[in-house]
């Protein structure tokens, strides 16, 4: 597997480039990942850098998207932060990363168990972190169910993974919201964005 060059970015689609996550996905779980020479990636990327896609994913250890997507070096910009949410540093980053490096689809990619979320329905309180949970605390407040207080937080993992699925739909909310740049490019047809969730379980990723 080669890195790709302009030719090959300029020639995927939005949908191309959902599928090629999708079916990279599919050969993850089936432990039958592309043959790749990195350090043959990494000169191939050496003079520019064409990725396909931008994962905005949580910097938990078990969900590298390089991986569970069975990318290489120069196929997708990864940002990264607990709870996978945006604000002006990363929604600059992904202007960047499309507009300017002519990435096709921008996924937002939420995780069952998530820590952050957890946090966030159990009203954690350390140090930043406290700062970084309450950016996730609309979506606990946005899910409904159940209404027993004392079944709304981490010790139901059913809620925990409804709240992380709410939270990636307000992210995506809040990309087009916050980012006129992005949402043109979206009306455009020039990318999508489109959220998923990963199962920590079976490391498989379900697009919403």
């Amino acid at each position: 597997m080669k890195a790709h060059t302009k030719e090959t970015q300029a020639a995927i689609s939005s949908n191309m480039a959902i599928q090629m996550l999708k079916d990279g996905n599919e050969r993850f779980v089936a432990h039958k990942e592309l043959n790749r020479d990195l350090l043959d990636q990494v000169s191939d990327t050496s003079t520019g850098q064409y990725p396909f896609a931008t994962i905005l994913s949580c910097i938990d250890s078990r969900v590298s998207s390089e991986l569970i997507f069975d990318q290489g070096i120069g196929d997708i910009f990864s940002v990264r932060i607990a709870g996978n949410f945006v604000n002006e540093d990363i929604l600059g980053s992904m202007e960047f990363a499309c507009k300017l490096a002519g990435t096709k689809v921008i996924v937002v990619l939420g995780h069952t168990s998530c820590g952050a979320v957890k946090g966030a329905c159990d009203d954690a309180k350390l140090g930043n972190l406290t700062a970084l949970v309450s950016k996730i605390k609309p979506a606990v407040a946005a899910v409904q169910e159940p209404t027993d207080e004392s079944k709304r937080n981490s010790s139901n993992i059913e809620f925990v993974n409804n709240v992380a699925v709410k939270n990636v739909e307000m992210t995506i909310a809040n990309i087009r919201k916050q980012s006129p740049v992005l949402k043109e490019m979206e009306d455009f047809n020039e990318i999508q964005i489109v959220g998923a969730m990963y199962d920590i379980n079976t490391g498989k990723v379900s697009f919403m």
